[in-house]
């Protein structure tokens, strides 16, 4: 499997300014993405005063909230103690989990981190463009963060984006304090968090037992279905790793379709999975997506909204209740 380069990630190719190198490399390796990125950067940015459902107070918390992310980046990556403690895979487990949880995480799980999980390249900030990702240590603590069904439920309106923004800084605070306890015992341990990814965390969180994706690429938890943020801290701790759910959603997604029927730009395929990179996945349009982000303003969370794990169903449940919830 193939690692998959963050430049072609959708909100990295939308850093890129026109004329910049970062922009003039990658369009001149990528044309076919010119022009549809290019009509992108022409629509309003996320919380523009034009958006529908604008709101000054609801805009303000978003970017404060992201800002503050933004100022907590340098954070991530420290250096550790000289004096490194052994520890017990086990029990620093345990104790790992147990901070995170006291923290405000709701879910919590650690995985052997494969190569394919890191990305290959890095490229959401022009400081870091093209860099290769070398550093790939062997364990990944990763966390969720629960968002709030009362505030879900009003996608795709800015409320959404707000509760989406309290999510992203809860987790990136979270994964600070892991990380930053690991380095005091003498390990390299590195935060991720929103803008400052150096691995694809949802399928760490799959690979942990956290959950699996859905028809619209998103993980989905069985307490909280797809209404959650993740975080992750990578480390070389030696640590117990949990267990993948036995769990496929194939055909539950394929009778239900609501994320797809409900999508406002059909990014969310009707079909069923295909063949990507060695996995079968549903595909998602991301340009189409994002197109509909810029368009209202907010980070729209229709499909998380209408997902019928979002409403309480559990794995559990949902062999037996599929035919209800259509």
């Amino acid at each position: 499997m193939a690692r998959y380069d963050e430049r072609d990630t959708i909100f990295a190719r939308m850093n890129y300014e026109v004329d910049s190198p970062e922009y003039c490399d990658y369009y001149s390796r990528h044309p076919e993405l010119k022009e549809v990125d290019d009509e992108l950067r022409g629509k309003p940015d996320l919380c523009d005063s034009s958006a529908p459902s604008y709101d000054p107070i609801e805009a303000s918390e978003v970017r404060s909230n992201f800002s503050l992310i933004e100022e907590l980046r340098s954070l991530c990556e420290c250096k550790s103690s000289t004096d490194r403690l052994h520890v017990e895979p086990s029990s620093i487990t345990d104790l790992i989990k147990l901070i995170a949880l006291d923290s405000g995480a709701d879910l919590v799980g650690v995985a052997e981190m494969k190569p394919e999980f890191y990305y290959s390249y890095r490229g959401r900030h022009k400081e870091h463009y093209g860099e290769e990702i070398s550093e790939l240590l062997p364990y990944g603590i990763v966390f969720a963060v629960e968002m709030k069904r009362e505030m879900i439920d009003t996608a795709p309106v800015m409320t959404a984006m707000v509760e989406s923004s309290r999510t992203y800084l809860k987790a990136a605070t979270i994964g600070l304090g892991i990380s930053h306890f690991l380095r005091g015992l003498g390990y390299s341990a590195r935060n991720h968090m929103d803008g400052n990814y150096l691995a694809i965390l949802p399928l760490i969180a799959t690979a942990a037992g956290l959950g699996v994706f859905g028809r619209h690429g998103l993980l989905i938890s069985d307490r909280f279905g797809p209404r959650i943020k993740l975080g992750l801290v990578t480390t070389d701790v030696p640590l117990r790793c949990s267990q993948p759910l036995n769990v496929d959603l194939e055909r539950f997604c394929g009778n239900c379709g609501l994320c797809s029927r409900e999508c406002p730009t059909s990014a969310i395929p009707g079909n069923g999975r295909e063949l990507d990179n060695c996995n079968r996945r549903w595909k998602i349009n991301h340009e189409l997506c994002y197109s509909f982000w810029r368009s209202n303003g907010t980070d729209c969370g229709i499909c998380m909204k209408v997902c019928p794990f979002s409403k309480g169903i559990g794995f559990s449940q949902f062999t037996k209740s599929h035919d209800k919830v259509l």
